[in-house]
């Protein structure tokens, strides 16, 4: 008999949606994506347990855009400061009643417009003796509800890769037209720990400046030198963005015996870390810009055209 693979790439049904799952076996990690409904990570699975925040799940996600697992933030992370922008040129006026925008308890359009986006292409997905992965992309250049809120073509890519605990997420960028492109998109991976009280969550945050913010949590482009000490969560809440990370930048979310661990492997120069008080999940947000960066400017960077730019964050499960 043949002997079977340490690692495996699955179609897979999750919620009652088609998802693909990628398997280390020895690790005991699972973590699956629904490409059709906005290539979302949609579990994320050690010895059994789920350790992404379900927090509606996927017909919630689907239905309004409500973020859960790991969503990507695109073409900008977290919120802006109103409907119109100048980046890499001309001024965009966004549509306040399009349903592709979602607000913020502010009413300010947050989270970019891709969203449970139907349009992901499945690129492909198998496994082999040292890893299992996935890739899927999707040209907004082909969908014009789309360049009329981002009138910058570009095919963005996303490669997923499972070894041994660890799941690689690698975002890729590649300008289409004859205009750079601005980046300022993110992932917002809700994390979890079952069974264990959200009091007692140990976290660790290598951040050295905290982005000043008004009162919309909207940055003033002045920063604050920061230290966290690594401790237990207890009843702190965060939402706020961060810059100076460590290098590497490697957060922290232990107990009861597991801990995961996020790294920005490359190109998140910015984090936002989310806690609120009335949802166990801690989120470590990766970011290629600041918050607002489309409207400030401030840290953002451009894909020349005919060229590309890549970003990458891992997560690990470690037993301790």
């Amino acid at each position: 008999m043949p002997v079977p693979l340490p690692y495996e790439a699955s179609e897979s049904l999750y919620q009652g949606y088609p998802t693909r799952t990628l398997i280390s076996h020895d690790a005991e990690v699972e973590v699956t994506f629904a490409p059709g409904i906005g290539m979302i990570g949609a579990s994320l699975k050690h010895a059994g347990d789920e350790l992404l925040g379900q927090r509606g799940g996927l017909a919630r996600y689907e239905a309004t855009r409500s973020t859960m697992g790991i969503p990507i933030l695109h073409p900008w992370a977290n919120r802006l400061s109103g409907f119109s922008y100048s980046a890499a040129g001309p001024t965009v006026d966004l549509d306040p009643d399009s349903p592709l925008i979602k607000k913020d308890p502010n009413g300010l359009p947050i989270h970019g417009f891709l969203g449970a986006s139907p349009y992901w292409e499945l690129l492909g997905a198998d496994a082999d003796q040292s890893s299992a992965r996935l890739s899927a992309r999707l040209d907004l250049a082909a969908h014009p509800e789309y360049l009329e809120g981002f009138p910058f073509p570009h095919e963005i890519r996303v490669d997923a890769g499972l070894r041994e605990a660890t799941l690689t997420i690698r975002a890729v960028i590649a300008a289409a037209g004859d205009t750079a492109v601005p980046l300022s998109f993110g992932f917002h991976p809700y994390l979890t720990l079952p069974g264990v009280d959200r009091a007692d969550w140990h976290v660790e945050l290598p951040v050295g400046s905290r982005l000043v913010t008004d009162h919309r949590q909207i940055p003033t482009g002045d920063t604050e030198p920061v230290r966290i000490d690594p401790g237990p969560l207890g009843d702190r809440t965060f939402d706020d963005g961060y810059t100076d990370l460590a290098d590497p930048a490697r957060f922290v979310l232990g107990g009861g015996g597991r801990t995961i661990v996020v790294e920005f492997v490359g190109g998140y120069p910015y984090a936002q870390v989310y806690a609120p008080d009335d949802d166990d999940v801690v989120a470590f947000e990766p970011m290629t810009a600041p918050t607002n960066a489309l409207v400030s400017g401030q840290g953002l960077q451009l894909v020349p055209r005919g060229e590309s730019r890549s970003a990458t964050f891992a997560i690990s499960v470690e037993r301790t």
